[in-house]
């Protein structure tokens, strides 16, 4: 469901916006530094790339060096502020020393995108303990540490905005992706709490909450995996039927909620109607959502008879 960067190479972010709307967005982040993790791709580097657009500093920070790097060159080459960090956000002490040495460097730290996630795909029944373990690694213990990192230096500050991504999957019953959804409820709650303590302090916290979009996490990813018998193209037709958005258009609106202090945002916004449903009717949301886990049991087993070359369906 929600996709944010998981270290995955994808294609060039373009971000696009109309000529009055680049004249008016261009300088309003002017004075603000931003750390973004998960930077090397997906909604990470859309993200970055759509903060440079509106004058921001950003450091782009990721496990893969080498190719973060050259996402922040890329941007440097477009007249942008932008610097790379290599950073696994489940070393505390790293993510601790990328927060210092930018503060140390910039002055003060404004965002921090806590973004940087991954996937494991499959039914309960296939998971094996380490798929819990890197899942819950990622997405909890490394946005936990990012708060722990850069929390500090905000209430110095008396200013700051941490983001937080999460999902959809976070906010409704989504099966098939047990630990994904288990970390994101999580991450969503963990946004909820802060905001609220971090209020009287002059900081703010928001949680990012995609539906599906166009990121390489949607098929595994380099650092994730789909615990079935299924190709990427395969897993991709099934995507391609609820509409997956472009991570540019995402960074774009999320960018804008976020300055409107939004404290869940959700995109596409059609995605709302499953929070809403699952808010007003909890049975009713989850006999929705088993219909949906029907229908893909029913697509991975033709996919996975196809791959063993048979007609039969899984049992």
């Amino acid at each position: 469901m929600g996709s944010e960067a998981d270290g995955a190479v994808d294609r060039p972010v373009v971000v696009v916006r109309s000529a009055a709307m680049a004249r008016r967005n261009a300088r309003e982040l002017a004075d603000k530094v931003a750390i973004v993790t998960g930077g090397a791709s997906g909604i990470g580097k859309a993200l970055g790339a759509e903060l440079c657009a509106r004058g921001c500093e950003v450091v782009l920070a990721d496990r893969q060096g080498d190719v973060v790097e050259g996402v922040a060159q890329g941007l440097r080459d477009e007249g942008n502020r932008a610097s790379a960090a290599e950073l696994d956000v489940r070393d505390l002490a790293a993510f601790q020393h990328v927060v210092a040495e930018t503060r140390v460097r910039a002055g003060r730290v404004d965002f921090l995108f806590n973004n940087a996630g991954i996937a494991v795909g499959g039914e309960i029944d296939r998971y094996r303990p380490e798929d819990w373990d890197d899942v819950f690694d990622v997405n909890l213990r490394g946005v936990a540490y990012g708060v722990q990192a850069a929390y500090p230096v905000m209430l110095e500050q008396r200013s700051g905005h941490i983001v937080n991504t999460a999902s959809v999957a976070g906010l409704v019953p989504s099966a098939g992706e047990a630990s994904y959804t288990a970390s994101k409820h999580a991450v969503v709650a963990l946004t909820r709490a802060l905001r609220i303590e971090a209020r009287r302090h002059g900081v703010r916290a928001s949680a990012l909450c995609p539906g599906a979009i166009r990121t390489p996490i949607l098929t595994g990813g380099r650092f994730g995996r789909v615990n079935l018998k299924a190709r990427p193209d395969q897993l991709m037709t099934l995507w391609e039927k609820v509409r997956p958005m472009d991570p540019a258009v995402l960074a774009e609106r999320a960018v804008d909620a976020v300055l409107r202090d939004e404290a869940i945002i959700i995109e596409p916004r059609w995605w709302k109607a499953f929070w809403y449903l699952d808010r007003l009717s909890p049975t009713l949301s989850e006999k929705l959502w088993s219909a949906a886990l029907d229908r893909l049991r029913a697509d991975i087993s033709r996919f996975e008879a196809e791959a063993s070359g048979t007609n039969g369906a899984h049992p």
